[in-house]
């Protein structure tokens, strides 16, 4: 269980596909806001900081304090924290994603796919999304700087909208100038994922929200991320996201039937 709390931590659906030209008629809407996040987009590279991590789900409702590491374009770890030290640690980049358990001294490898991630923590989202969404971005990296237009006010922030050309719309809303909202919409006009974004604190460098909300409909999974002391763009070694077994270490590999609950037993 322990397992789909952290990589649920690690956060969202997403697609990886770039939006395509826009339609006919469908300018882009001059947007402060929307360049400000593109720069954004262009300045953070990655971040570190210790974390209070809520998940409500078919698991239940789990509170757990975790350390964070994130780097672009792919790299998370996600360390769970208990009171004698570390008791779980996830790491993933574009290939793979590793659990190691120290209560058994296990290594449990997969794919880093979204179907991987989906069976672990019953969300699908691929690393790079995982990692946008950790980094306080929009997991699909698109939206930044694709055409957007106006959309409806979502509780007085302004809102700007995508519709893909196989129906998916794409939405961003803005508070004071902050990206507060991400949502996705299937062509089916289904909800695939919305992530709210707010705590919004000077960090020195910019603006950046110490609260993160993600809800995943089609797993009924709310995750919620609390940052306490969030430090960006600090050179973070390959190290960090490679987890290397000991003398004893066993290592296992992420079968078809693979749960959550195998890894803690």
């Amino acid at each position: 269980m322990m397992v789909a709390v952290i990589i649920a931590a690690a956060g969202a659906v997403a697609s990886c596909a770039t939006l395509p030209e826009s339609p006919p008629g469908a300018a882009q809407a001059p947007s402060p806001a929307l360049a400000t996040l593109a720069e954004r987009d262009r300045l953070l590279n990655s971040l570190e900081t210790p974390a209070i991590m809520e998940y409500t789900g078919p698991h239940g409702h789990l509170k757990a304090r975790e350390r964070i590491t994130v780097r672009r374009p792919a790299s998370l770890r996600v360390e769970a924290l208990s009171p004698l030290g570390v008791a779980l640690v996830v790491a993933a980049d574009a290939t793979q994603v590793a659990i190691f358990d120290p209560s058994k001294d296990t290594i449990t490898r997969g794919a880093a796919t979204a179907e991987t991630l989906s069976r672990v923590a019953q969300i699908a989202l691929a690393p790079e999304q995982a990692a946008r969404l950790l980094l306080a971005l929009p997991p699909n990296a698109a939206i930044a700087s694709g055409a957007l237009v106006p959309a409806p006010a979502d509780n007085g922030m302004t809102a700007l909208s995508y519709t893909r050309a196989d129906g998916t719309v794409d939405e961003v809303a803005f508070r004071d100038g902050n990206l507060a909202l991400v949502r996705e919409t299937t062509p089916a006009g289904t909800l695939a994922y919305e992530v709210r974004y707010s705590d919004y604190r000077d960090i020195g460098a910019m603006q950046f929200p110490h609260t993160i909300e993600a809800r995943f409909p089609a797993t009924a999974t709310t995750l919620k991320l609390r940052y306490e002391d969030p430090a960006i763009d600090g050179i973070i070694p390959d190290s960090a996201f490679i987890l290397s077994p000991g003398p004893q270490t066993r290592e296992l590999r992420l079968g078809l039937n693979f749960t959550a609950g195998q890894v803690r037993g």
